[in-house]
């Protein structure tokens, strides 16, 4: 036998490599001091919502009114603060949507209403007019300043894209003092596109440019948004760049620094994370990660992962089924099932061993928590393979186990236990995996819960159990009586059905079960219990037990299984299931 020296890698491949440059040689930054490696996230940002913007015209077909209102109320129901509605200058759809939330007071007095601008008088002035009435009124404006828009969308100079931008500053100013009352709270917002591409100095310059003309001061903050228009760099350039701005901006404390990531390398979530340590202090994304192209960062994820850590996020994540179906109705687009936190199959575990972990882990939670008086948030959440607590979000724990070929017995012990209330020995976990393993290689394909009671009634409960299924095997239990001898004795009287005919017998044992199997022997049965085990499936007057026995039968060992409103009934019925599958 050989052992492994050096595995093979590819030796390259036909991809035209060199039509491509690293980030840093087009955008380099230097920051060797760089301080965000060592901070930790300890509160939530301030969130922006830019679904009804954003989100919304990267839609194959963009919301309607009536869609665009219920994603509007879904934000405010879900309490965020700050809400980007729309860029009303650029359709009289956007324009008609932004009064209609005046016209039906659906603001409440704490949200500030977003909208976005380019640096134009004429836009700027149609945009301010619409904000007439709000209680709190933001204009987002933009212009381009990243040397690829400088150059060939708009073949603008630096100098010119400076003036640019401070012009539309002035007249956002102009337009909002000739407008907007006292009854409105106005906030200005800056964003220098793409800003992830521009020249940091540059970035730097045309901010404090913009923040001349706006003179930021005690009582008048300026947000100040860099966007990563385009995801280009690794989430940790990206922090650099944040940290070098945050460093180098002044007036910083008036300065709200909000970041806009994208998803373009699919690494935008942790993009907004290492902004957070590096000096952000917003986040502007969509809920489920809705955008141009892969999307914008994922609201729901950021959200939620700060809640996995312990950190409160602000915004009620209790029901995230109902916020994937209003995301999907308003966009008329789909989740994946694999998204996190929301995606069908986040809670669920196929394989074997992962389902046995979680199987465990929820017994011992329920110890720690029983112990603590049942009081859930005084344990600390330690599961494996689940990161939160799927009830925590409005997801039942029926979810969390579903059983395909690469299930074990973990995992179909979890689901008779919680979808049919019948805690299988381990060892009849064992001989059962093992049936619905047969199963699903002959079938393929996943076995819910339904199809697993099926094939679990077919085996081990044998007069018809469940719909569908076809009465078997030689004996049926129909009656039976006992009563004591003595300390030590009792005597059993039963009634049987053996193949279809009816049959009484009689016999004496140290218990009602020793007795019922010392009655077999009348059928020319070697039968012996090896092990036995029963419980409550549920409680009240309905209330019904189940029985498990592992016998030996002629010599064949089986497990047998009875369930009944009594449970010495369910005894014998679990002796009669084993005399059956052994005979069957």
């Amino acid at each position: 036998m050989k052992t492994t020296s050096a595995v093979p890698v590819p030796s390259g491949s036909r991809m035209p490599i060199r039509k491509y440059r690293p980030f840093l040689d087009t955008n380099p930054i230097d920051l060797p001091d760089r301080q965000w490696p060592s901070k930790r996230i300890t509160k939530a940002p301030r969130w922006m919502s830019t679904d009804l913007r954003d989100g919304n015209q990267a839609l194959i077909e963009p919301m309607d009114p009536a869609r665009k209102r219920r994603m509007f109320d879904l934000l405010i129901k879900l309490d965020y603060k700050e809400i980007e509605i729309g860029f009303p200058a650029a359709s009289q759809t956007d324009y008609d949507f932004v009064r209609s939330l005046i016209e039906d007071d659906a603001v409440p007095e704490d949200v500030t209403i977003s909208v976005l601008t380019q640096s134009r008088p004429e836009l700027i002035e149609r945009t301010v007019e619409a904000m007439v009435g709000f209680p709190r009124a933001t204009v987002h404006l933009y212009n381009a300043t990243a040397p690829v828009f400088r150059e060939v969308v708009f073949h603008a100079d630096k100098a010119q894209t400076i003036e640019l931008a401070q012009s539309g500053a002035r007249e956002v100013i102009a337009q909002a003092e000739k407008r907007l009352g006292d009854e409105t709270i106005f906030g200005f917002e800056y964003s220098p596109e793409i800003f992830v591409d521009t020249e940091l100095d540059f970035a730097l310059e045309a901010c404090e440019s913009v923040m001349d003309v706006w003179e930021p001061g005690e009582g008048r903050e300026i947000v100040l948004n860099l966007p990563s228009t385009v995801e280009r760099s690794t989430p940790n350039v990206f922090a650099d760049q944040i940290e070098w701005m945050s460093r180098n901006l002044s007036r910083r404390e008036y300065v709200a620094l909000s970041v806009h990531p994208h998803n373009d390398r699919g690494t935008g979530v942790a993009t907004a994370e290492l902004a957070l340590l590096a000096g952000a202090d917003r986040i502007e994304g969509c809920l489920l990660g809705q955008g141009e192209r892969t999307g914008n960062v994922d609201l729901v994820t950021l959200g939620l992962n700060l809640f996995s850590q312990g950190i409160d996020p602000g915004i009620d994540f209790s029901d995230v089924d109902a916020i994937r179906r209003t995301v999907e109705y308003c966009t008329q687009m789909e989740t994946s099932p694999r998204a996190p936190y929301v995606g069908d199959l986040v809670y669920t575990s196929f394989s074997g061993s992962h389902q046995d972990a979680i199987k465990k882990g929820f017994t011992a939670r329920k110890a720690k928590v029983d112990a603590a008086g049942g009081d859930e948030e005084a344990v600390v959440w330690e599961l494996p393979y689940l990161p939160i607590d799927p009830h925590d979000v409005g997801r039942s724990y029926e979810a969390v186990v579903r059983v395909n070929s690469q299930s074990g017995k973990g995992g179909v012990a979890y689901l008779m236990s919680t979808a049919h209330a019948l805690e299988l020995p381990r060892r009849l976990q064992v001989e059962f995996s093992r049936i619905v393993q047969r199963h699903t290689d002959t079938y393929g394909g996943e076995i819910n819960a339904a199809t697993l009671w099926q094939i679990f009634a077919d085996e081990y409960l044998p007069t018809s159990a469940a719909p569908g299924l076809e009465p078997w095997g030689r004996f049926e239990m129909r009656a039976s009586q006992v009563s004591s001898i003595d300390d030590e004795h009792v005597e059993l009287n039963a009634t049987l059905t053996d193949g279809g005919e009816t049959v009484k017998v009689q016999a004496t044992g140290t218990g009602p079960i020793d007795a019922f199997v010392s009655a077999l022997h009348e059928f020319d049965l070697d039968v012996r219990i090896l092990d036995y085990s029963e419980h409550a499936m549920s409680q009240g007057r309905d209330a019904r037990a189940a029985a498990y026995v592992e016998a030996a039968v002629d010599g064949q060992i089986v497990w047998g299984v009875g369930i009944d409103s009594s449970i010495t009934r369910a005894s014998y019925k679990a002796v009669i299931s084993a005399v059956n599958r052994a005979l069957r």
